[in-house]
């Protein structure tokens, strides 16, 4: 018997398996993460926007304590708070002049030059600022802080003009000083100072216009105690330096510091300029500025009486501050700077603008009150930030002196329509 094999059973056919891969790579997923995260904190903000902004602020102060040396080291140098036209910089360590700018800080031996139509202010650590005044070359000569919160600053002019005004200092060592060719004057603190300085003739001058300052030579042979309203001229070496009373500059009337003037034609409306008569003087200068260093005059007049009305101004921001001549030919120093804003009066109708309350916190007043959405305010000539959609806003002041101020509060509407609220504030 023949042996048959059994048919064989024919298998299913395999197919072949094919995998696909792509490769990611860890740039990609983070990129996906990120965006993954920034909706999701979108989202919370709509949701939740009080929640998660006290969030953020919480996490931002946490921060901000692990960089507490570099905000310490930051607020210890000079630096530019304004700048008008054409001011250079050479720095201590190198040999180029750049362009100033606001970021710039400034360290001992930095050199500072300002053009004919540039002028710079300067501020220290301890709140002393230095204007340099137009075609002027100054050093910074000192700035430094003791752990003991003694600071000391000061400048070196080699020409030109710088003016330096000084606050309250932490420390009574504290000092802040200009020196020229042949002296150095140490102004006090609470003080104001004018010095000026002759390249040609190697004169200075300092004129104290409030506080007390100090001068001593460089030989170490002569000290003089200035007071307010005294000048003292330091003439070349050798010289005897010479201390006489200077006249005092004009009070001003109006229009006030930070009001606002509202006229249907600014250009064809005159201003009206009132000042305080001085004793002895027989003529005085106003000067009109778009710049509050007087970089850009506008407006320069010479008249024997109080008052002036001067018209031809375009609407915005000015300063202005006078000077008085008495029968010697003598000049005083410029009065106080104020400031005003002069705007174009809008044809539609008034806009709402309430304050709902005021409250003060040291020397600085807190604005509460509702205009408005959209609409812009100006409180002391400064625009208002936080103004909510609602319409409702709050707004901080800077420090005020001691006694009673006026705040003014100027508001515009898209339609045009304008408000002005005054709100009468007593620092005690």
């Amino acid at each position: 018997m023949q042996n048959q094999r059994p048919p064989s059973v024919q298998r299913p056919k395999i197919s072949s398996v094919e995998v696909y891969w792509k490769a990611v790579t860890y740039r990609t997923v983070a990129i996906y993460l990120l965006l993954i995260f920034a909706i999701a904190m979108a989202t919370l903000y709509l949701i939740y926007p009080e929640s998660y902004s006290n969030a953020i602020a919480s996490i931002s102060r946490a921060l901000g304590r692990g960089t507490g040396v570099s905000t310490d080291l930051t607020m210890k140098q000079a630096k530019f708070v304004n700048l008008d036209g054409r001011v250079q910089v050479k720095k201590v360590n190198s040999v180029q002049w750049v362009t100033a700018d606001y970021r710039m800080a400034l360290d001992k031996g930095d050199l500072i030059q300002t053009s004919g139509d540039g002028a710079a202010r300067i501020t220290f650590a301890d709140g002393t600022t230095y204007t340099v005044q137009t075609n002027t070359l100054v050093t910074v000569e000192e700035n430094s802080v003791g752990r003991d919160s003694e600071t000391r600053v000061g400048m070196h002019i080699s020409s030109g003009a710088v003016d330096l005004a000084t606050g309250t200092w932490d420390s009574p060592k504290s000092k802040a000083e200009v020196s020229f060719s042949n002296a150095v004057a140490s102004v006090k603190q609470n003080s104001r100072a004018a010095v000026r300085s002759d390249p040609k003739t190697s004169e200075a001058e300092i004129t104290v216009s409030a506080g007390t300052a100090e001068l001593n030579t460089t030989d170490g042979l002569q000290h003089v105690e200035i007071g307010r309203w005294e000048r003292v001229t330091v003439p070349p070496s050798g010289g005897t330096v010479i201390k006489t009373s200077m006249l005092a500059p004009p009070d001003l009337a109006e229009p006030l510091n930070l009001q606002p003037l509202i006229v249907p034609d600014p250009k064809h409306t005159p201003v009206h300029f009132e000042w305080k008569p001085v004793p002895g003087a027989i003529s005085y200068e106003v000067r009109v500025s778009t710049t509050s260093m007087f970089s850009r005059i506008v407006e320069d007049r010479k008249l024997a009486g109080t008052s002036v009305e001067i018209a031809g101004l375009d609407p915005g921001d000015y300063f202005w501050n006078v000077m008085a001549t008495d029968a010697q030919k003598h000049i005083s120093a410029a009065s106080d700077t104020f400031k005003f804003t002069l705007a174009t009066q809008g044809k539609g109708q008034e806009m709402m603008l309430e304050i709902s309350g005021t409250e003060l916190h040291g020397s600085v007043v807190e604005i509460t009150g509702r205009t408005e959405p959209a609409a812009a305010l100006i409180i002391n000539g400064e625009s208002v930030a936080d103004i909510h959609p609602d319409g409702t806003f709050k707004y901080f002041t800077q420090g005020l002196a001691r006694g009673s101020h006026t705040i003014a509060i100027t508001g515009q509407n898209r339609r045009g329509g304008t408000a002005i609220k005054r709100v009468e504030i007593v620092i005690p």
